[in-house]
């Protein structure tokens, strides 16, 4: 039983987030579609109130309803959670290898996913000795052309979806290193092609230059890029080969193979 608890004198944004957690307990707890009748008795909401808070799941495709008055979760949960276990997955695989890489070049090394038009950090491992203030931390995001990460996964995308990209952003800058141009992104993006690495020469911040390298599944797909980032005058290139091997030991765990 999902029977709710009083929620008298709760700001109503709370009220209603307890309202859709508690619909959506009931529906994981049910193998079959559910009657909103069942809903609402097992909520113990007024199947009024529950009725529309359904509707407004199924918009986000949270909730489905394969038929009238019947209701389960929607694909956009699976989705979700497929996100979360690929982070937590890869996350995993990267952190003992990234210790390494980061005790051999002194520097922050960052593992990092795609969110839609940005890049999102889920992983750093950096120490006080690199001298670079951590600005971006875990959790922070930055958009795709802006950073070495953002590149790779930019560089996957077909030049429909890659213009598409161009169009939705502007290609906003942040330095006057940035790249604001779709055709000085396609020559970067080709190049990132040809050699499998990517490069942030202070493009997100000034002073700050990236080199990154991509982690791929088992399925041949790029889940997230391995990068190192160091003071403009400090990245060597010589890490550029570590850097790729690391990522390919990471991708391995993952079930990758050339």
């Amino acid at each position: 039983m999902f029977t709710m608890a009083r929620t008298s004198g709760m700001p109503p944004t709370i009220q209603v987030l307890e309202r859709t957690l508690a619909l959506l307990d009931v529906l994981a707890a049910h193998a079959d579609p559910v009657s909103l009748k069942v809903v609402a008795s097992e909520t113990g909401l007024h199947p009024s109130t529950a009725h529309r808070i359904l509707n407004d799941l199924m918009i986000g495709g949270l909730v489905d309803r394969p038929q009238a008055g019947n209701y389960r979760l929607g694909m956009r949960l699976l989705e979700l959670g497929n996100l979360v276990k690929a982070r937590l997955d890869v996350r995993d695989a990267a952190l003992g290898p990234m210790r390494e890489l980061h005790r051999l070049t002194n520097q922050p090394v960052n593992l990092s996913m795609r969110q839609g038009d940005e890049i999102v950090y889920i992983e750093r491992t950096y120490s006080e000795r690199s001298g670079m203030q951590v600005v971006r931390a875990v959790g922070g995001r930055a958009p795709l052309h802006l950073t070495s990460v953002g590149k790779l996964f930019l560089a996957e995308d077909d030049p429909q979806r890659v213009r598409a990209y161009a169009t939705r952003t502007g290609l906003a800058g942040h330095t006057r290193n940035s790249i604001t141009e779709y055709g000085t992104l396609e020559r970067e993006l080709a190049k990132v092609r040809q050699s499998g690495v990517a490069r942030d020469d202070e493009e997100l911040e000034l002073g700050v230059r990236c080199m990154a390298a991509g982690i791929y599944d088992d399925q041949h797909k790029l889940v997230a890029g391995l990068s190192i980032s160091a003071p403009s005058d400090r990245l060597e290139e010589g890490w550029l080969g570590r850097l790729k091997l690391v990522a390919g030991q990471i991708s391995a765990t993952l079930g990758h193979r050339i």
